[in-house]
């Protein structure tokens, strides 16, 4: 499974903050979340945390399911 990638986060003066994945909005924290996700990002591989905080990482079956006969179109 390939490491994700294409994320970024803006920290907003309103104790906010937004995280894009490949320039589209893929999530936004405020208050406590926000904090927890700083601390978080701060202290691992910031593109696995913003992947796994807003659900957007891939689940290694992606290409078994684009394979299945009722797919095929």
């Amino acid at each position: 499974m390939p490491r994700p990638s294409g994320f970024t986060y803006e920290q907003r003066p309103e104790a906010g903050v937004t995280i894009t994945h490949h320039g589209r909005v893929a999530g936004t924290l405020r208050g406590a979340r926000a904090e927890k996700f700083l601390a978080e990002v701060e202290s691992g591989d910031a593109q696995l945390v913003m992947a796994r905080w807003t659900g957007a990482y891939k689940h290694g079956n992606e290409r078994t399911a684009r394979d299945h006969p009722r797919n095929r179109r």
